[in-house]
């Protein structure tokens, strides 16, 4: 079976349902990669007084940094893994302003110009229509909010940790067959432009192998 015919659940069935959370406690590694991430995304927050959209929330540990660097009203997380958004919403109820729903990015839940921020950090890769996805980020935003986007940029580094990260290292092996997508040169600003977005910031950081778009409706 390709993984056209798989849907988006059945790609990451095997993906930990607390996967973050657990990793930057655990993995010297992904602690370094993603304390990087949260750094640089931080950056580019601008603060809200209304909700954001995290796409590809997972655990809801991304969006906890989201929340606290924007000061927004609320944050609700989207993921496809049941198990996962099950376990955010309970580890993250006492917060007050985050909530995670089982939904396709592919089909935002949510009516025209409903968030003032959305982000999807490392999703983009694991889509099977990224154009479809941003055109629907582009549908649930305000006019005026912003969205950010952070995706591997498929360098040559890049591709000789992933390969590496699949096949030699334990926790690594999980992600195998979920990336969809690659992203190489500048085809996240380019996919962006066509969507219709204003670009903002656009950046590459971790020696290239991450690639950061901010863009406004």
């Amino acid at each position: 079976m390709s993984n056209q015919e798989l849907t988006a659940a059945e790609l990451h069935k095997n993906v930990p349902k607390n996967w973050y959370f657990e990793s930057i406690k655990v993995d010297l590694l992904q602690r370094f990669w993603h304390r990087k991430r949260f750094k640089e995304v931080s950056r580019v927050i601008t603060p809200v007084k209304g909700e954001i959209l995290d796409i590809g929330g997972n655990d809801g540990t991304f969006s906890k940094v989201i929340l606290d660097a924007s000061g927004a009203k609320k944050i609700i997380g989207m993921d496809v893994i049941e198990k996962t958004v099950d376990w955010a919403n309970k580890h993250w109820r006492k917060t007050g302003k985050m909530k995670f729903i089982v939904a396709d990015a592919a089909k935002i839940p949510f009516s025209a110009g409903s968030f003032d921020a959305v982000f999807a950090l490392e999703v983009l890769e694991h889509v099977f229509d990224p154009k479809k996805v941003l055109l629907e980020v582009k549908r649930v935003l305000k006019k005026g909010g912003y969205a950010v986007f952070l995706v591997p940029s498929d360098n040559l580094l890049f591709r000789i940790i992933w390969f590496l990260w699949l096949n030699f290292y334990p926790r690594g092996k999980v992600w195998r067959e979920t990336h969809i997508h690659t992203y190489r040169g500048n085809f996240l600003t380019g996919i962006s432009k066509k969507a219709g977005f204003r670009i903002l910031v656009d950046k590459k950081f971790l020696l290239g192998m991450l690639h950061l778009v901010k863009v406004e409706k």
